[in-house]
């Protein structure tokens, strides 16, 4: 490409001008990361192109995404695994034949491990569980609340769209009834993926229903839905979920209510 010299141009604005280098504009590239486990498996990262090119920070914080549920049971893991050698020590010490040399200590080994794994037992207590299921509940509420302002907000939307829409087909625009129609569909699509997304928290809830019943909260559920093919549709999913929240906040009253 042929250079072209203006006389009066600053150095800076000649900079400016300037195409930038091959080196400069590169986009990295993200390795692999992995994590090993101390259970023999392997935690890797996952590229989401979702959320744009991925970078190694992206890829990093993949990897403390999965890293940080499985950190939070090794607790309890851990203990259990702590338990089984002196076990197995006392086991062996009884024979046959009995050692009456080791049978003290591994019994005294074993006693400590019972020890620190005795706050586990209480898990599938109401004591223990509770709290647990307090913050789920809290949690599912506030998802649920996200769930109907979005869900509100395209049926205020999608109201006046259907008047507009209605009056241009009557005045016989065609360009602005084909944007009115575009728009309403994109809005109809955004309201089939919200209403889509509650599917996780309706299998959350039975998955916890054991829990729930340790924690003496009856069993909750997500009753279909249907479709978001119109107003009338969007209202009736916006009156099914309004239950579901009323039912849940009973549940967190009678738990103590959210923090």
């Amino acid at each position: 490409m042929p250079e072209i010299d203006i006389e009066g141009v600053s150095p800076d604005l000649q900079q400016l001008f300037q195409l930038p280098q091959c080196a400069d504009i590169t986009l990295p590239s993200a390795g692999s990361l992995s994590v090993q486990l101390p259970t023999g498996g392997t935690l890797q990262a996952f590229a989401d192109i979702s959320k744009g090119i991925p970078t190694d920070c992206s890829m990093t914080f993949s990897l403390m995404l999965q890293l940080a549920p499985f950190m939070a049971n090794l607790g309890c893991l851990i203990k259990i695994l702590n338990l089984l050698k002196p076990l197995m020590d006392v086991v062996n010490s009884l024979g046959p034949p009995p050692d009456p040399i080791k049978l003290p200590q591994a019994i005294s080994d074993f006693g400590q491990a019972a020890v620190a794994l005795a706050p586990c037992l209480l898990i599938p207590t109401p004591a223990a569980m509770i709290p647990f299921v307090l913050d789920l509940l809290c949690l599912i509420l506030k998802v649920l609340s996200c769930f109907l302002s979005q869900l509100k907000s395209l049926i205020n939307i999608l109201g006046p769209l259907s008047l507009q829409l209605s009056t241009a087909q009557h005045s016989g625009n065609d360009e602005l009834v084909a944007t009115l129609t575009c728009a309403q569909q994109n809005a109809q699509t955004q309201a089939g993926q919200i209403v889509s997304s509650l599917g996780p928290v309706g299998v959350l809830l039975e998955i916890a229903g054991p829990l729930f019943s340790i924690a003496g909260v009856p069993a909750i559920t997500m009753p279909s839905l249907g479709s978001a093919s119109d107003i009338v549709a969007l209202n009736s999913v916006v009156n099914t979920v309004q239950s579901v929240v009323t039912t849940v906040q009973s549940a967190i009253n009678m738990l103590g209510g959210c923090s």
